[in-house]
């Protein structure tokens, strides 16, 4: 089983993936992870994208296509994609390399709601452990639970930042949007529009129910 989650940042991508690929023993494969792996190892592939961003440049959508392709054939239990494709040119080209996408949940909320998630956000620098001011607060007042450090709010979870963040997503994955939902119009995919307003674990069965049915 090949999944692909999208959804803007803040939505719950991260707790979504976590609990699916539990649940349906599937590797996830976030981009970001695999450059970074693929970079420290340096493989083939690697030594080229580490080669274009020392010099400042993007990583061509034909290294990133090459080395979630090669990550992929070593899952043969299947993958959940998480931030990639990213345009309609990679998802095609996925395609075309013979990927078959089984489901694309499309997790989604309000702006306002996810400026507010993002906007209370604390982090620990040191574990990656996160808090809300609001929905999920530390037990004291601006430090960590478990060491007591100080936490802080990354310089990008601003309100400014996060509006200008959502709506550079909004305009670069219309495209993809589209291509998807019309792969699940022509009966290639599973395409699940998901409400990310709504409670975590709520989400999760519901998307674990839907997707066993059509296993």
């Amino acid at each position: 089983m090949i999944i692909l989650i999208m959804g803007p940042p803040g939505v719950g991508k991260g707790t979504q993936a976590q609990q699916l690929c539990r649940q349906f023993n599937i590797a996830h494969l976030s981009t970001g992870d695999i450059l970074r792996e693929q970079v420290k190892q340096q493989t083939p592939l690697g030594v080229q994208a580490k080669a274009k961003m020392d010099a400042g440049a993007l990583v061509p959508d034909e290294l990133i296509i090459n080395m979630m392709l090669e990550r992929l054939a070593q899952c043969p239990a299947g993958a959940l994609l998480d931030g990639f494709p990213r345009t309609q040119e990679q998802a095609k080209a996925l395609t075309d390399a013979g990927v078959k996408i089984d489901a694309v949940i499309d997790l989604d909320a309000d702006d306002a709601v996810i400026v507010d998630r993002l906007s209370g956000r604390l982090v620990h620098p040191a574990s990656g452990r996160s808090y809300h001011v609001k929905f999920s607060p530390p037990k004291s007042a601006g430090v960590d639970d478990v060491s007591g450090e100080p936490l802080i709010q990354r310089e990008d979870d601003n309100e400014k930042t996060v509006s200008a963040r959502l709506a550079v997503y909004r305009e670069q994955t219309a495209p993809l949007k589209m291509y998807y939902q019309q792969s699940a119009e022509a009966g290639d995919t599973d395409y699940i529009a998901v409400d990310g307003e709504q409670r975590m674990d709520s989400i999760t069965q519901n998307l674990i129910s839907h997707l066993q049915s059509q296993a």
